[in-house]
């Protein structure tokens, strides 16, 4: 009996769909492609639930008859490719074959497309690879694909997936990768019934400043450079358009989104000097190459290139960008001409220079006792203060016995310690430079990290505190106003309710953020740093909404231990019985040592 058989196209279409189709975002990618390969000047997204309910893409393309529209959802089938020596030569975009039928093994599929020259179109409906509805209607030129309950019959793979605002945030990573490849074409994006973007045709500076936000226009500096390898062109941003997240950073071969860190090294070292190491640098570059001198089949996302000559077009795409921040003086430039000279003030330049003259006083004794007057005046020589002549200076001369007593050495204990050195002896533990309390064991020194070990105690009452109620907050004296990229606008509002409950207080007005309170252990300092850090967190990280409140929490609690200092002695013995009730009083929240025992072994070893 053979152990070898067939798989039925169903089953074999849903193994290919768990590798092409990742998430609702996959779907997006591929329905958009699809789209601008078809020939579309505008094309419409329009997604329920993060996708997980509907995905529609419509496009004024050049459509489909009845026939195609029934084979473009069989496996392998495609327009984009005649023969084999296509795959080294691409200039179309998808999975060429996989990915349409991998949707309809996993969703409820329905098209509706008609060619320019036909009266009425087709429309087609699938159920897992089953056509359910095939009939002529009035539509639209071009094509619609409405993908809905997408893993429908896989629960497991619809249980993975995250939060809706993740997954929005996945989606719309895919529609600004192609509306930014393809500035031409007018772009439009729907979500629940609410417009997130409204790109109209143009140019690539207007089509980079609608995305990446307003006000990003005047910071965007141009690259233009044609070689015979490659032609660069794009824009990067300014020093000060940097940002902790890599949020905006695109790479284009071919109008091809494609991620490579050996060319985002490239860019990042023509930075230097000019951003500090945890910033990243914006940027949209855009590069020509000979389609034949690349390879993008080498991963099923088409998201890694392989090039032929990347050691020459690394260094061409260093150079140009150092040349272009160069050529807008982004640089910081010597003046080699200007004298090493005074700056004379224009009101003395006219004037004659007078010759300065020096003027002695005849009855000046430094070792003269008594008071000579020295105006007619009447006042002394010595104007000291009332004060100070209510406290006796000036009215007797001093005597040598003082002089004595000013050049005599004063031997004083420290008083400027809170813990003195009885107290030390008497607990038989002691504070090495506010940061670390060292107390002797039986086998040597247990040494505590007085900031981490408070840092896990914060956050734990912090969580503890988070479960039952809102954290404590404090209301600002002016509301804090910051303009939002897109990504972060989608991600304040989805998780309204968390920010709430986390102790912020803030309205949206279109990309403006006006923060009203905050909590209360976020210092005046620390606010500005802070907010990027967890809206970055929340926006550009794949974590779920209770992922993220651990995050926020967690930079709170270390937030309000940097500069906890412990004061008296009777703290200490609290301190660390509360630090030894934490469930995890060994790390903290982020996994770093609290406590470290040092052995008289391993000391006699350092001896």
């Amino acid at each position: 009996m053979s152990i070898i058989h067939l798989l039925p196209d169903h089953i074999a279409n849903q193994i290919a769909a768990g590798e092409v189709i990742q998430r609702p975002a996959s779907v997006v990618k591929e329905l958009l492609e699809n789209a601008v390969d078809a020939g579309a000047s505008k094309i419409q997204l329009v997604v329920k639930d993060a996708g997980k309910t509907l995905i529609q893409v419509l496009d004024n393309g050049k459509g489909m008859d009845t026939q195609d529209a029934e084979k473009c959802f069989l496996r392998h089938a495609t327009s984009k490719l005649q023969k084999a020596s296509d795959l080294f030569a691409l200039t179309t975009k998808g999975f060429r074959g996989e990915a349409l039928a991998s949707i309809a093994a996993i969703a409820h599929v329905s098209l509706k497309t008609k060619l320019a020259n036909q009266d009425t179109g087709i429309h087609i409906e699938i159920e897992g690879n089953q056509i359910k509805c095939k009939q002529e209607v009035l539509c639209n030129n071009g094509a619609s694909f409405e993908v809905k309950n997408l893993f429908y019959n896989v629960p497991a793979r619809r249980n993975f997936l995250k939060s809706d605002t993740i997954e929005l945030s996945h989606i719309q990573t895919e529609f600004e990768r192609v509306a930014l490849a393809h500035p031409e074409l007018q772009f439009s994006f729907q979500h629940n019934g609410q417009e997130l973007f409204q790109l109209p045709a143009g140019n690539h500076r207007m089509r980079i400043a609608a995305i990446f936000g307003k006000g990003s226009n005047e910071k965007l500096v141009p690259i233009n450079e044609q070689t015979d390898i490659v032609r660069i062109s794009g824009y990067v941003g300014k020093p000060e358009m940097s940002k902790k997240s890599r949020g905006e950073q695109y790479l284009f071969v071919n109008n091809r989104f494609f991620k490579d860190p050996y060319f985002n090294h490239a860019i990042t070292k023509a930075y230097d000097g000019m951003i500090s190491e945890k910033h990243h640098a914006s940027y949209c570059i855009f590069l020509d190459i000979d389609p034949q001198k690349i390879d993008v089949n080498i991963h099923p996302t088409k998201t890694e290139i392989k090039f032929e000559e990347d050691r020459f077009i690394y260094s061409i795409l260093l150079s140009s960008v150092r040349q272009a921040l160069g050529k807008h003086n982004i640089f910081p430039t010597l003046d080699f001409e200007t004298e090493n000279a005074f700056d004379i003030p224009n009101a003395l330049r006219k004037s004659e220079p007078i010759e300065p003259q020096i003027v002695v006083n005849p009855t000046y004794n430094p070792f003269q006792t008594t008071v000579h007057p020295t105006s007619n005046s009447g006042s002394s020589a010595k104007n000291y203060s009332t004060a100070l002549q209510q406290e006796g200076f000036g009215s007797t001369p001093p005597s040598p016995e003082d002089w004595q007593q000013f050049y005599q050495i004063e031997h004083q204990t420290p008083s400027d310690n809170p813990i003195d050195f009885s107290a030390e002896l008497e607990a038989k533990q002691f504070l090495l430079h506010d940061k670390y309390l060292i107390s002797p064991t039986k086998s040597g020194f247990l040494i505590i990290d007085i900031h981490r070990a408070k840092n896990r105690i914060l956050f734990d009452e912090l969580i503890q505190h988070f479960v039952s109620q809102p954290l404590a907050s404090q209301q600002l004296l002016f509301p804090l106003e910051r303009t939002l990229a897109k990504e972060a606008k989608v991600t304040w509002q989805g998780q309204k309710s968390l920010w709430s409950q986390l102790g912020f207080a803030f309205e949206i007005h279109e990309d403006q953020l006006l923060i009203s309170a905050v909590p209360a252990l976020l210092s005046a300092l620390d606010l500005e740093a802070c907010l990027d850090d967890l809206t970055n967190a929340a926006t550009y990280s794949d974590i779920d909404s209770g992922d993220v409140a651990h995050f926020i929490v967690a930079k709170l609690a270390l937030l309000g231990s940097k500069n906890y200092r412990l004061q008296h002695y009777q703290e200490v013995e609290h301190f660390i019985d509360t630090l030894f009730q934490c469930p995890q009083h060994t790390t903290t929240p982020n996994g770093k040592p609290i406590m470290y025992t040092l052995g008289f072994d391993e000391l006699a070893k350092k001896l």
